[in-house]
């Protein structure tokens, strides 16, 4: 088994989101080499499906890509939250919907060559309108988005976000 032993960790940065450290590990071959960590808090993805079988998807601006992205409603866990209930709270704060049946799908890391996010990714149906409620820096618009819209998004690259192109790719073939 190739393993990688941490000898050493140091905090570079302590953010809102995210943490940064820096691992000296040794290797299998007794050389040593380091790492970049980005620590990341886990998340919850929504794949909320309404009545009329259409997928719900957010459009909102994203900074570190300088760009609007249609996403499933996703959000990051409190502390103590359970996955599946930051699914349903996210769902209601960022669409207006909650849902009366709920189910896990997958949970995967986004990107383990350099973080440990993970993603808890869930299906929702039977969705009932309430209103919505966006912190206080989102600003987001609701889509809906039929089978063949969404087919469509993907072939001509609008949809560029994994969580999203995961759940999306779930959703049509299901």
């Amino acid at each position: 088994m190739n393993t990688e032993i941490t000898v050493k960790s140091e905090k570079i940065f302590e953010g809102k989101i995210i943490n940064l450290r820096v691992d000296t590990v040794e290797l299998e071959n007794q050389k040593y080499t380091k790492r970049e960590i980005v620590e990341h808090k886990s998340a919850s993805a929504i794949i909320a499906i309404t009545e009329k079988n259409e997928l719900l998807l957010v459009k909102q601006y994203r900074k570190a890509v300088e760009d609007f992205l249609y996403e499933i409603p996703a959000g990051i866990l409190n502390i103590a939250e359970e996955p599946i209930e930051c699914a349903l709270r996210e769902l209601r704060e960022e669409t207006g919907f909650e849902a009366k049946k709920i189910k896990k799908i997958y949970e995967f890391y986004t990107s383990p060559g350099f973080s440990n996010e993970k993603v808890y990714l869930f299906k929702a149906e039977e969705l009932t309108f309430t209103s919505t409620n966006f912190d206080e820096d989102e600003f987001v618009e609701t889509i809906y988005v039929t089978r063949e819209e969404a087919t469509k998004m993907i072939e001509t690259g609008r949809i560029m976000d994994s969580k999203t192109l995961l759940g999306m790719q779930y959703w049509l073939n299901s």
